[in-house]
């Protein structure tokens, strides 16, 4: 499987003869894998490219250079007899392509033999990312008991989401230091987003209340390096305090208060809440173009999905019907 470049002195001086060789060495393939900024994206892609390798016998990061787009079809086709989602294999064949754009940039191979072989077409996230209402997001916000730690926390966290549009993974890698960053006078939130990118966003004057009684109560407000969602369960003395984790956020948070106010369904979690406010922002004449910014979308296309103004239910000639 490829893997990172390592192995460098790590004394500060200048590269010994052996490293140097060792560096020159070593395969574009490699350097591809180890380019890749987002932790996140190189786990999918190292599965991604797994799977490619299993599938034609790849054993050697030399042998990608003989793959055909023969080689490319037979494993859409295995992908697609294995009934995947149209957007994992997408997903899949973007790793490929990736890394044999990066072999012709190093002129490793001369072509890209996964251009032009299609992709299977994705609908649209429409149904399948639902936001809730307004009445809905009233409901999740008051849910959280407002009289523990925990619950404050929680209805902390619920504000992040619903008013800023947060992925549940940004929302984890908050520090405390980032909740109040003064942006020409107004408190904003930076938030590390994919490929770590940071963005800025102004908080909310009901989230700067909530979070500020969680940390008064948490009694973590001066660890500024510190995380600032953390498990109630406080470690042990003396180790460093962990975050709450995208997985904590999903069971322990969002799709408990959920099911206590009866908002069910498929695809209901924290992905729905950034739906929610991305929603709502557009519908209550948001630029598009500054939603973009907002979520942290690198296309515009993507920002699109959660404009739904023109799909109100209640617009729907269902409700013209009368008997």
């Amino acid at each position: 499987m490829l893997q990172p470049v390592v192995g460098l002195s790590s004394t500060g001086r200048a590269l010994t003869s052996p490293e140097f060789q060792r560096l020159a060495d070593v395969p574009p393939e490699a350097q591809w894998f180890a380019n890749l900024d987002s932790a996140q994206t190189r786990r999918a892609y190292k599965s991604d490219l797994k799977a490619f390798m299993t599938f034609t016998g790849i054993e050697r990061p030399e042998e990608f250079r003989s793959v055909t787009r023969a080689h490319i079809l037979a494993w859409r086709a295995d992908l697609e007899s294995q009934k995947l989602a149209g957007s994992t294999i997408r997903r899949k064949l973007a790793a490929l392509a990736s890394l044999y754009e990066y072999l012709c940039e190093s002129n490793a191979v001369t072509h890209n033999p996964v251009k032009g072989v299609k992709r299977p077409k994705v609908d649209s996230y429409e149904g399948k990312t639902p936001a809730l209402g307004d009445a809905q997001a009233r409901l999740l916000l008051d849910a959280p008991p407002a009289d523990t730690l925990k619950g404050k926390r929680d209805r902390a966290i619920l504000s992040v989401l619903l008013y800023h549009a947060l992925r549940r993974e940004e929302l984890t890698k908050l520090l405390v230091k980032d909740f109040n960053q003064e942006r020409r006078g107004v408190p904003h939130l930076r938030v590390q987003g994919k490929g770590s990118k940071l963005r800025y966003i102004p908080t909310h004057s009901n989230t700067l209340r909530l979070v500020s009684e969680y940390l008064e109560a948490a009694g973590h407000g001066q660890d500024q390096d510190g995380p600032l969602f953390r498990p109630i369960v406080n470690p042990r003395a003396g180790h460093t305090a962990t975050a709450l984790t995208p997985g904590g956020v999903y069971t322990a948070v969002v799709v408990r208060y959920m099911k206590q106010v009866g908002i069910l369904g498929e695809n209901m979690g924290p992905h729905a809440l950034r739906a929610t406010a991305a929603t709502s922002a557009l519908e209550h004449n948001a630029d598009i173009a500054k939603v973009q910014e907002w979520l942290g979308h690198a296309n515009i296309s993507t920002t699109r999905v959660y404009d739904r103004r023109g799909s109100k239910p209640e617009d729907s000639p269902t409700f013209k019907v009368t008997y």
